[in-house]
């Protein structure tokens, strides 16, 4: 079981996500816990009603929402009582217990999952510390539950087997085989909160891997001039496809506002990994073997780094974006150093090819004294040869330095 808990400052946006999610088939509400009548009586009215009173008793603190999914594996196939008292041994183990709460099972996903809403004021008016809640009660009441219910260990299986509340974002959205909206959804719930980016084109380059595109439309356009925020569908062209979706329509409300919150603070946090992309820059144009923009992407690619070219509509490189996958951060080339631009990259390009032509240059002049020879590499072999051979010893030694022999001159007897 894995277990995720978001707060909020609005109990109402929670509430009408998942009584959307109800009359759309998608979920059922399956439990209410402290509400004065049973859940097939509350209307929506009645279910916020409980929440807005319980929230009033300290108005003090705003953020008093609180939104828990327990997730199980795809193998699970529990009863509606089993979920129920999943629920209530979890939120009791967690300090929840006498809160009201509502249990809601979501049938939109690959796995079982529930929602539970509640809020942290309780009935004195004191409110219940958020503070650390995952670590420090929601981590070992999981535990706990997995052994008790006998259910299938979320502790020790490899990243890519856990459930994810966004199984659609981890391939291409291909527009008219699944729901727009809960796919560009699932997309954005990913990438917004895990991806580390300080501008709209940044955010887009992570974005369109996904055929998803933020778009504020033209300066001229209403939606620009109203600060608004438009999310589309891509096609295999990169050209939008069906109806563009508002910001405001997303549960998480990814509107201009908050992207402009997320661009200042992910422009601190992003600065110590600047590091990993320009080292990998380098290495790769220090091996001499990158030619072409194309050949750095690829070389680039095998460190978890994406590169984005970007283009004028006349086809001409005006930019490059490089997306780290390690550190989950993105850079434009620009930020990081001039080397790191596309003017500063194409200039590498250029020089390695100079290089490289300098180098065959000077091995067809040498291979011109050798015309027996035709192989290249065995003319380098040979250059190493010739260099580190030794001077051949001449037998030969001039007359003047030669030692003169002292004459025997025989005695007379």
């Amino acid at each position: 079981m894995v277990a995720v808990i978001r707060t909020s400052n609005s109990v109402q946006r929670i509430l009408n996500y998942n009584e959307i999610k109800v009359k759309d088939g998608k979920a059922e509400c399956i439990s209410a816990i402290n509400f004065p009548l049973e859940f097939d009586r509350l209307n929506f009215t009645l279910k916020l009603n409980r929440f807005t009173k319980q929230a009033s008793l300290n108005e003090n603190v705003k953020r008093n929402a609180v939104h828990i999914s327990l997730n199980f594996d795809p193998s699970e196939n529990h009863s509606k009582e089993k979920l129920n008292e999943i629920a209530k041994v979890y939120m009791e183990k967690i300090g929840f217990g006498k809160q009201p709460y509502l249990v809601y099972q979501h049938y939109d996903a690959g796995h079982p999952h529930l929602h539970v809403i509640t809020n942290n004021i309780q009935r004195d008016g004191k409110r219940i510390d958020l503070h650390l809640l995952g670590i420090r009660k929601s981590e070992p009441a999981r535990k706990e539950i997995e052994e008790t219910f006998g259910l299938v260990k979320a502790e020790g299986r490899k990243t890519k087997e856990l459930f994810s509340l966004q199984p659609i974002a981890n391939r291409k959205i291909e527009y008219g085989k699944v729901e727009s909206k809960k796919a560009i959804n699932g997309v954005l719930n990913k990438v917004l909160f895990e991806y580390k980016y300080s501008s709209l084109p940044e955010l887009n380059a992570i974005l369109n891997r996904y055929n998803v595109h933020a778009d504020r439309g033209t300066e001229e356009s209403r939606v620009f001039k109203n600060n608004g925020i438009l999310y589309k569908i891509l096609d295999e062209n990169s050209k939008s496809v069906g109806v563009p979706i508002k910001a405001s329509d997303f549960y998480s409300k990814p509107t201009l506002k908050f992207l402009e919150e997320r661009f200042k603070v992910n422009d601190v946090k992003k600065e110590s990994h600047k590091s990993h992309i320009k080292n990998a820059v380098r290495m790769a144009f220090y091996s001499g073997k990158i030619k072409s923009l194309e050949k750095l992407a690829e070389e680039l690619k095998s460190e978890g780094i994406h590169t984005v070219l970007r283009m004028s509509k006349d086809g001409q490189l005006y930019g490059i974006t490089y997306v780290d996958h390690k550190t989950l951060c993105v850079f434009n080339g620009s930020s990081l150093g001039k080397e790191f631009s596309a003017k500063g990259v194409l200039e590498s390009c250029a020089q390695n090819i100079l290089q490289l032509e300098r180098m065959n240059n000077s091995i067809s002049h040498i291979s011109g004294n050798f015309p027996n020879i035709e192989d290249k590499e065995y003319i380098k072999e040979n250059l190493a040869d010739i260099l580190l051979r030794g001077e051949k010893i001449n037998d030969y030694v001039s007359k003047q330095f030669k030692k003169k022999k002292r004459r025997r001159v025989q005695k007379g007897i």
